[in-house]
This record gives structure tokens, sequence and C-alpha cells, in this order.
């Protein structure tokens, strides 16, 4: 193993624990209300976690945009513009979650007529979610803080934060709930807590590590990220905190967030689809569908890890103009991505079984997913290069080819379901998926050799 290969595992391990502890926060609220007595308080928390799932993760270029131009600025060693990044980023999470919360009613609004929810459970999840919705200042400003902290190759902190969120919720939620007595409400409120707890932890890191960077203090580069220090070497220019951002600079900045959101619509369209497809054949084909897609994001969690890597990794070597190091980054990135990907597909084939016996125990699932299992077989292969090429796209910023890729494998996906489904049912709607899992992975190599390499 190379200096190299330390890099990505460095980056790549604190973000995999990071992304396997997200899950954490929505179950633990789960577990608490299964014991409130009512089915219908759990269906309350999954519809409120899916509103806000869905409206997040729509956001969710604060931390893309963040992380690509933080970790070329670096390269560049452009400390001005490093600062200068993660102040814009952050104005524009709070400016938006001003916005969410000024227009809760209508969104809730609109969430209940997307969503449906029941007669028993609507009035819970309204609840549920206009106590959540104060969260979002809070989960924004993460997003953009997270972003900025793996653009300075330093993937530590999120994992922390992230694992003092879960410490916090269950230690807020239980209190709530059983030391107060309250019900839905106190679920809400504990999630809230962690969520602002997550983020004043962050700001915290930000003003004892980082703190002399947005004063124009001196800086020393240590263990691959930068800690700022008194009495150190290289100093940098001043931070432009107090000095007017040139135009270029803010319209480079609203063109990538823009691309990754428009981005992320094509991603949310097809999900929500499979989801509804799935629907449409009846609560066991939905239940199948819905476990076997657990096992795509088992695969998810480590191979975003190794995205992250690219884009800390792949975007400071590009801001510093160093191809070689470029290029070692991403054929180092390739193998890891080859030993994941060939480590999940023999999990799958040797153990999915036992795998949705662990997520499952409803016989007609059970029964039913032994028909689809194979599918899962070609998730990570699949799936695998996408994720590579998504995080050398954001480091390199090259937000425009993930917004092309991903809406024509969009409309391939759409495509191959209208003509599959007659003649394969349920099949041809995975048939769809794993084409356009391949697809994006696809064209994003093209994009690459067409318009990047040279």
């Amino acid at each position: 193993m190379n200096i190299r290969d330390r890099q990505i595992l460095k980056i790549a391990l604190p973000s995999i624990v990071s992304n396997i502890t997200v899950p954490l926060l929505g179950m633990i609220d789960v577990a608490i209300v299964g014991h409130m007595g009512s089915p219908a308080y759990i269906g309350a928390v999954a519809v409120g976690s899916m509103i806000f799932n869905l409206v997040y993760w729509l956001f969710g270029f604060l931390r893309m945009g963040s992380s690509g131009m933080t970790s070329q600025a670096l390269g560049r060693r452009d400390m001005a513009a490093v600062a200068g990044l993660l102040v814009r980023s952050v104005t524009l999470a709070l400016g938006i979650a001003l916005l969410l919360i000024v227009l809760q009613v209508p969104m809730k609004w609109a969430s209940f007529l997307l969503i449906g929810p029941t007669e028993d459970v609507a009035p819970l999840t309204a609840t549920y979610f206009y106590i959540v919705v104060w969260g979002a200042p809070a989960v924004l400003g993460l997003y953009s803080l997270s972003g900025w902290f793996i653009g300075m190759q330093n993937t530590r902190f999120p994992m922390v934060i992230a694992i003092g969120q879960n410490v916090v919720n269950i230690l807020a939620s239980l209190t709530l709930v059983y030391v107060f007595g309250m019900k839905i409400e106190g679920v809400a409120l504990g999630t809230v807590i962690a969520q602002y707890a997550g983020f004043i932890v962050a700001l915290g890191l930000l003003g004892r590590y980082y703190g002399r960077l947005f004063r124009g203090g001196r800086s020393v580069e240590c263990g691959g990220r930068y800690v700022l220090r008194k009495n150190q070497h290289h100093e940098y220019p001043p931070s432009t905190l107090h000095t007017p951002h040139s135009s270029k600079q803010f319209l480079d900045f609203l063109r990538i967030n823009r691309d990754i959101f428009l981005r992320t619509l094509c991603l949310v369209a097809v999900n929500l689809f499979f989801t509804s497809a799935g629907a449409r054949q009846g609560a066991v084909i939905l239940s199948v569908n819905t476990v076997m897609m657990q096992l795509y994001l088992f695969f998810s969690y480590f191979m975003d890890g190794f995205a992250y890597a690219g884009e800390a990794l792949g975007g400071k070597a590009y801001g510093a103009k160093n191809k070689t190091a470029f290029h070692e980054t991403l054929r180092r990135l390739w193998r890891w991505m080859l030993i994941v990907t060939i480590a999940y597909t023999l999990l799958y084939i040797i153990g999915g079984e036992w795998i949705v016996s662990l997520l499952t125990d409803e016989p007609q699932v059970l029964e039913a997913s032994g028909d689809y299992l194979w599918w899962a077989w070609l998730i990570p292969a699949a799936g695998c290069v996408a994720f590579i090429w998504d995080g050398i796209f954001i480091g390199l910023t090259a937000t425009r080819g993930m917004l092309l890729s991903s809406f024509l494998s969009a409309l391939v996906f759409f495509g191959v379901y209208a003509l599959a489904v007659a003649s394969l049912g349920n099949h041809g709607l995975w048939l769809a998926q794993v084409v356009y899992l391949a697809m994006r992975g696809l064209l994003q190599t093209v994009w690459y050799r067409l318009r990047i390499i040279n």
C-alpha cells in the first residue's frame, strides 16, 4: 500500500463510518415510537422522515459544491478563496433554510399531496413536520460545513459530528418521551436538538482548528489538512471576508450549485418513479423492491467513502495543477472500486438470502424476493463506475457533465421501463434500474475522455 492508498483510506474510512451512522437517526426515532401503542406513530415518523430526506436531498449541492471548490482552492493554496467559499456556502444554506421555514405550510401541504398519508397518520405527521422543520438551518448549515471539511481533506470531523448527533438524539428523545411524558413531539424535538448539537459542534471545530484562516492568520499543512496555529510558516493572503467577491467567483459558485441541484432532481425523479411503480404492483412487490434497494444502499455507503476521497484528493491535485498526483489518485480509486465491487458481489451471491431474511421475516416477501435476488448481484458492477466519477467530477467541479449524464440516464431509465414493463413486469423495472446505473457511469466516462482528459 503506497502513500496514495493511505491518503485515500484516510479520507474514505471516516466517510464510510459517517454514512453508516446516518440511517441510525431515523431508526432511533422509529424504535422509540414503535413502543407508543399505535402503529400510527411509526407511520408518522416514516412519512415525516421521508419528507425531510427528500427536501434535504435536493439541497445536497451545498455539500458537494463546497467540497469540490474548496479542494481546488486548497490545491492552489488560495486560502482567501478557501475562507470565502465557506462563507458563501453557509450564507446560501441559511438563506434556503429560512425560506423553508417561512414556506413550511405550503411545503407540508404539497408533501402530503404527494405522499398521501392516511387519516390516522396525517395529524401526527403534521405535528412531527412542524417541529422538525425548525432544524433546517442546522441541517443545511452542516451540509456546507461538512463539504468544506471534506474539501480540506478532513473527513474525521464529519464522522465525529455524525456519531455525536446519534448520541444526542438517543439521550434527548428518550428523556423527552420517558421522563417528560411527551409523544411524537418528544421524538421530533429530540431530532431537532441533535441537529443543532451537530451544527454547534461543527462550528466549534471550525473555530478551534481553522479560526485563524478567517482572520488572515498563518497556516501549516499537517496530516493532509490545514490546521491553523500561531507562529508557523507559510503565511497566506488574508481572508476575503471583508472584501467584495468578484462577480465571476459568485457566478461560478451559483452555476456549479445549479447544475448539482438539477442533477439531483433527475435522481429524485428516478427514485420516486421506481418506488411508485413498485407500489402499483401491490404491497408484496413494493416490500420486495424496498428490501432489495437496501442492498444497493449498503453498497453505496462504502462507495461514497471513496467518492469523497475522489472529491478531496482529485480536486486538490487539480487545483495544484499536479497531473501526476491526479492520475495516480484516479488509478488507485479504480483499484479500490474493483476490490469493493468484487467483495459486495460475492457477498450478495453467497449471503444475499441471509441478508434479506435479516431485513424481513414476512413469508410472502421472502418467497417473492427469491425471484429478484439475482438483480442485487448486478447492482455493484452496474453502479460502481458512477460513484467514482461522481467524486472526481465534484472535485473538478465538472458539474455540467454530472447533470447531462444524469439527465440522459434518466431518459434511458424511463425508456427501458416503458419497453420492458409489459412483458417483464417488475423484472422490467429492475432492468431499467440496472441499465440506468450503468449508463450514468458510461456517459461520465465518455464525458471525461472527450471534455476533461484533453
